[in-house]
């Protein structure tokens, strides 16, 4: 190991032992010793009393999370200053429950000036004030700030959900999904105007499938339903394989947002974070940073999509402190090539993290390990569904499509000597070095051999901590990096580990998140998005992003449920022991 790595990674075991002191899960003789959270045999264990608790938390969580054309809460955006705006499609006639609801919850009903067929159709500055986009069914939104049904989230919500017998709610989602791909062209990152501009990671056939098993398992073979949804499912499919979602070459898919500058929906002043972001790269990259423009020397011809920000000379060279220095200023921007990373890394979901590069401003530019397992699984997925609608022509060429992926994903993403699966940057081109826990999403989607499987087992060391899997084991004070742990990689990796047999390891982690999230909530009675996995706190110090670590919270609710259901019974005794 070269020395740099040697440092930083004894830098990374001396912040972790000194994190698990502060917390109480280490003792300071010895770092297998019994704390306050482990039992005579060592074993972690959650606080009493929690359990039923919890559940009932989540069976009330629902309702609370519900939206609805007939609740007014539905209407609510922390994220803008605008008026309450409730969009319909272009030309689309008005409900008749929107007459009255004007009035009541005080919301402005429009229609979109055109229509859309396609992701990046629609020019959204046609659009004056950001609004809510119509849905014809009730969704589960995450809770907090996150006011709207999103992509991804959703999945895990609607496997929740399922789980806990509300079938309806799950299906009228999934349908909603449907009404998203046929008047706004894709399924949205969420159902706001500011998202018309791109998706979130395609889980459309795998919330499909959910529900039509769950029709299944009551006596319901609902053909018609599902025939209906495999139509929808290769719309949504088609624009993940279409330019400009394609990875140069390389016959993957890539994270790409249609829109330009500055996203509008960060909370508070967006100038704050574009700001840091300008600063870090005036501080790392000076002029030869291709994400910076430096606007009183930039050519002409530079479009500066976003604000100027104004950096005193000092923050360029820290080690000069004279005050006169400091007094020089340097006018910068972020380039429009940043931009477009930045919008892309939100298409991904992880945003923030510094897997793309810094602020994952190179998303772009890289074909991801999560999002082509995703696809791989969606060819599978659509492969069974057309066997299951007797289209067998069908089923045979979504094999051959999710041959010819796994294939190339073998190719550019798997590190044989690492053992892990890594994101490919198309445009260098190399294989990232960046360990991220997406390297389990290939377990998931079952695109993985058994030897590789394996070997991605034996590097799970590196991700698991005192309550679960950690995103990464770089720390750069972002929320989807060390040392925090969210439910949905949980949810995934953990089956992935069942999948291939790795029971032990799978009711292990499992139950480290799942007495993580009890122990916190017999605190502070709430479930969050995310948690420190080292410390085992809901307790974030997040400095990059999105600071907050918001109650509700959808997707925690959902994992939470499937976890439990899949572990062993002593491993639920224990979880409910006094």
């Amino acid at each position: 190991m070269k020395k740099a790595e040697a440092d930083r990674s004894m830098e990374i075991h001396r912040r972790r032992v000194l994190a698990l002191l502060s917390a109480g899960l280490l003792s300071g003789s010895c770092p297998f010793s019994k704390g306050k959270y482990h039992d005579n045999e060592g074993v972690l264990r959650a606080k009493p009393g929690s359990f039923d608790g919890i559940q009932q938390y989540i069976s009330q969580a629902w309702d609370h999370l519900t939206r609805s054309l007939t609740d007014c809460r539905t209407f609510e955006d922390v994220k803008t200053e605008d008026e309450p705006v409730l969009y319909l499609p272009a030309k689309a006639p008005d409900p008749p429950v929107l007459t009255e609801l004007e009035k009541r919850c005080r919301v402005l009903v429009k229609n979109l000036p055109e229509r859309i067929t396609k992701g990046g159709d629609i020019d959204v500055s046609k659009i004056p004030t950001e609004g809510l986009l119509y849905l014809e069914n009730p969704y589960v939104v995450p809770g907090g700030q996150f006011n709207e049904m999103y992509g991804w989230d959703s999945y895990f919500i609607i496997r929740g959900l399922l789980r806990d017998n509300r079938k309806d709610l799950a299906k009228g989602m999934v349908e909603n999904f449907f009404f998203e791909i046929e008047h706004y062209g894709d399924v949205l990152n969420a159902n706001r105007t500011y998202y018309l501009t791109r998706s979130q990671p395609p889980f459309l056939t795998s919330m499909i499938l959910a529900v039509y098993e769950a029709d299944l398992a009551s006596g319901a073979q609902n053909l018609q339903w599902l025939k209906k949804a495999y139509e929808y499912a290769v719309r949504d499919y088609q624009q993940w394989t279409e330019v400009p979602h394609l990875a140069g070459d390389t016959g993957l898919s890539r994270y790409f947002d249609h829109g330009e500058g500055p996203v509008p929906e960060i909370v508070g002043d967006p100038d704050m974070y574009y700001r840091g972001v300008a600063q870090f790269f005036f501080l790392h990259g000076g002029s030869n940073e291709r994400y910076l423009v430096h606007v009183d020397t930039a050519p002409p011809s530079t479009k500066v999509l976003g604000s100027i920000f104004e950096l005193p000379s000092c923050e360029a060279q820290p080690h000069q402190t004279e005050a006169a220095n400091c007094k020089k200023v340097t006018r910068v921007a972020l380039s429009a090539e940043y931009y477009k990373g930045d919008r892309s890394m939100r298409e991904s979901g992880f945003d923030v993290s510094f897997r793309f590069g810094p602020y994952s401003a190179d998303t772009h530019r890289y074909a991801p390990v999560c999002l082509n397992s995703l696809l791989y699984k969606t060819e599978r997925d659509l492969a069974s569904m057309s066997q299951m609608l007797g289209r067998q022509a069908e089923a045979s060429k979504w094999n051959q499509k999710a041959v010819e992926r796994r294939s190339k994903i073998d190719k550019y993403f798997w590190d044989e000597k690492a053992g892990l699966y890594f994101d490919y940057d198309f445009t260098t081109p190399t294989r990232s070095t960046y360990k991220y826990a997406t390297t389990f999403y290939p377990l998931w989607a079952g695109l993985a051999s058994k030897e590789q499987a394996q070997a991605v087992m034996r590097n799970l060391s590196f991700f698991e901590q005192p309550g679960g899997i950690a995103m990464s084991g770089r720390e750069f004070q972002t929320q989807w990096d060390y040392p925090y742990g969210w439910a949905p990689i949980h949810l995934l990796a953990i089956e992935g580990m069942r999948r291939y047999g790795y029971e032990a390891d799978a009711n292990r982690v499992s139950y480290k998140f799942l007495s993580m999230v009890l122990e916190n909530f017999e605190r502070d009675q709430t479930i969050r998005e995310k948690y420190d996995v080292v410390t085992r706190t809901a307790k974030t110090h997040i400095v990059e992003g999105y600071k907050e670590n918001v109650i509700g919270f959808g997707w925690t609710n959902g994992v939470f449920l499937e976890l439990s259901h899949k572990l062993p019974s002593d491993l639920i005794a224990r979880l409910r022991a006094d």
